[in-house]
């Protein structure tokens, strides 16, 4: 018997996870960024992780132009970011009033308040479905203090205090 798509969604949504901004940066398409939960730690050598991004995604183009990306772990603070680069607008109205810099060492946009952002570089790729799964080598790691921010049930949460 096979699992309908509501039952599936309504599975995943009880999957506590952060939230994070895929970026990349490219002469042929200029800044582009995407929200994602799904990001995960892979191998601590080499130092890798992976990100899924939907095949229909415009960010894919520039992740793959440049083959390369970041990975912006959003804080607590962050609920507007998310929603702006959750899909619907631009990539220049997703970029309006974020601080971001360069990285150093992919050129992909870092945003100066996320909780991190770890730069990469594409080493693998596998179109599952709907979506890419990307696998990046770690070049550069920027850890921040803070709080981060996190979806459950079709919301954001907060850390209670232990």
């Amino acid at each position: 018997m096979a699992v309908n798509d509501q039952d599936f969604k309504n599975a995943l949504k009880l999957w506590a996870s952060g939230v994070a901004v895929v970026t990349a940066k490219t002469e042929k398409f200029g800044v582009q960024g995407m929200t994602v939960t799904s990001f995960s730690s892979v191998s601590l050598g080499p130092h890798q992780i992976l990100v899924c991004l939907n095949k229909d995604a415009d960010t894919v183009d520039g992740v793959f132009e440049n083959q390369a990306f970041a990975v912006n772990i959003l804080n607590a603070e962050q609920e507007q970011a998310s929603n702006q680069f959750a899909g619907g607008s631009s990539q220049e109205e997703r970029f309006a009033n974020i601080a971001w810099t360069e990285g150093a060492a992919t050129g992909s946009p870092v945003f100066d308040d996320a909780l991190v952002s770890i730069e990469c570089k594409v080493v693998e790729k596998m179109l599952s479905g709907t979506h890419w799964v990307i696998v990046g080598e770690v070049q550069a790691v920027e850890c921040r203090s803070g709080n981060p921010l996190l979806y459950f049930n079709s919301g954001y949460r907060g850390l209670n205090a232990a």
